[in-house]
């Protein structure tokens, strides 16, 4: 399933349907599930070499809280705005990598580490509530309807719009999932992730790749947590930064199949779907339970089916171990 074949097929039909018409609750929900697949598909590029960050939702936080302080207080179009929060978050990975890979933090070391830069960037979201809105969220200036307005801003007043712009995003996360599928940075990845000091002796610079994975990953999910930004025009630390997006992220990707690359698409349609039946039936009665029933089948799925739900599918039928 590591074809563009299918995704491509996929997004076509998805395309023609939204242009045939789609009622809006549907569409939105099909908008959020295009959108969180790409963020997801970038944690997995980390993930399934054995990279596995409990600090992602820093990296989303980041992305969408420098574009939306541009553009209300720098007047900055999303256009020059988004650059620079990806350019924010790439720092920020080096920032918080380089240390780790270079004195070898690995493994429940380096989850905690990341854990703890996610408390970081969500405690400074609160502590600049001035600016930021704190714990009340933040919401990015409205512009005029007019298509100029509109295309500076990237805020755009149809679903089908955004609907549109979601599944090409959608689509670029899997090409970038599939080109590191066939480079030879997996083949690194891969022997740093069996024994980093024999992939070192065989002339491996285990730091580089390291940090390079982690860049890329870093890099995609600020620009979800833009999109997520752009979309819901409203962002607050327990949606584009808290440590529960960070697990929402983890468990997303774990439950559709870490090692393929449609894994964390079905993840999160599986996720979201469950989340929005959790609000619909249940609604503010039992406050966090989404979370709960996440951590519960985060630990079953890593027992009874650590290659997930497409995953094992994919092996059973085609044989894949």
């Amino acid at each position: 399933m590591n074809s563009l074949t299918l995704p491509v097929a996929l997004a076509g039909i998805l395309v023609v349907v939204s242009l045939i018409g789609v009622p809006p609750y549907p569409l939105h929900i099909m908008i959020v599930i295009m959108i969180w697949s790409f963020t997801y598909t970038g944690w997995s590029l980390m993930g399934r070499f054995g990279l596995v960050s409990l600090g992602h939702g820093a990296f989303m936080g980041m992305g969408a809280y420098v574009t939306a302080l541009l553009w209300n207080y720098g007047g900055l179009t999303p256009w020059l705005g988004i650059p620079i929060a990806l350019c924010a978050a790439a720092l920020l990975a080096v920032i918080v990598g380089y240390p780790c890979f270079k004195f070898k933090i690995t493994g429940h070391y380096f989850a905690l580490v990341t854990l703890a830069l996610t408390e970081v960037v969500r405690q400074t979201v609160i502590a600049t509530r001035d600016h930021t809105g704190g714990s009340l969220g933040f919401t990015p200036t409205p512009k005029g309807n007019d298509g100029a307005s509109s295309l500076m801003s990237l805020q755009f007043d149809d679903k089908e719009t955004y609907f549109l712009i979601a599944v090409g995003v959608w689509l670029v996360g899997l090409m970038i999932w599939r080109m590191i599928d066939r480079s030879m940075m997996r083949y690194a990845l891969e022997a740093i992730g069996e024994d980093e000091d024999s992939a070192a002796a065989a002339g491996i610079n285990v730091t580089r790749e390291k940090l390079k994975i982690t860049v890329l990953s870093a890099v995609m999910t600020a620009f979800g947590g833009i999109m997520y930004l752009q979309y819901q025009l409203f962002i607050s630390p327990d949606t584009v930064g808290g440590i529960g997006i960070s697990l929402q992220i983890v468990f997303a990707v774990v439950a559709g199949g870490i090692y393929t690359q449609l894994g964390p698409t079905f993840g999160a349609v599986v996720t979201l779907l469950l989340a929005e039946i959790l609000r619909v039936y249940i609604g503010t009665d039992a406050v966090g339970l989404d979370n709960a029933i996440y951590g519960i089948a985060l630990v079953l799925f890593i027992i009874f089916l650590p290659r997930g739900l497409l995953g094992s599918l994919e092996a059973r039928l085609f044989g894949r171990t």
